[in-house]
């Protein structure tokens, strides 16, 4: 079976690859024993996807190890916030990866404007041979004024799903997947590899 490296270890990111990819084994990175930060100081969702992916492929080329790399940066926009949060979605109220903190800074902020938003997600695919190719998946929908459905994930309970008509938060795994921008994304560079 192939391999594909993950450039991540967020648990739910991981499990959302291994659902949609089935015929390739799929590494994170504290499988392959990376556990450095990597700085995403890049201003677009691309250059921290590439950021992540060639750091990875740098380390495994180092190994001796021939995988493919698949980093993604994605997050959740909202135009009449001048697209915030945007590569700032997992700190955006200052702290990393405080998402209840997150969805309160931006409820209180889209007070009074226009609750439209989408998701984006951009994977990096960096081929063993140094190459790399950018894909893109967005999902469109609406911030709710409230928390609805699991509060586990992100944005996903304040975010209203044009598709599926309900939070993300109230999908389920199938349902979201199906539609939202990571699996979106991530059917594009299936198409590739």
């Amino acid at each position: 079976m192939n391999t594909l490296v993950v450039a991540s270890n967020n648990k739910h990111k991981i499990k959302e690859f291994k659902e949609i990819i089935k015929n390739y084994e799929i590494l994170s990175l504290s499988d392959i024993g990376f556990d450095s930060d990597i700085e995403e100081n890049g201003n677009t969702f691309a250059e921290n996807a590439i950021i992540k992916a060639k750091t990875i492929y740098e380390y495994l080329k180092e190994k001796g190890l021939k995988y493919l790399v698949a980093a993604d940066d994605s997050g959740l926009c909202v135009p009449s916030l001048n697209n915030e949060p945007g590569i700032y979605s997992a700190r955006y109220s200052g702290v990393h990866g405080d998402t209840q903190a997150n969805r309160d800074k931006l409820l209180n902020k889209i007070n009074g404007k226009d609750r439209s938003a989408y998701f984006i997600c951009t994977i990096c695919l960096y081929y063993p041979n140094g190459e790399y190719k950018v894909f893109k998946g967005k999902t469109f929908g609406k911030i709710t004024t409230e928390e609805i459905g699991k509060k586990d994930f992100g944005y996903d309970c304040v975010f209203y799903s044009n598709d599926l008509n309900k939070t993300f938060g109230e999908a389920t795994e199938e349902e979201k997947n199906s539609v939202s921008h990571r699996g979106r994304a991530i059917s594009e560079m299936l198409k590739e590899i």
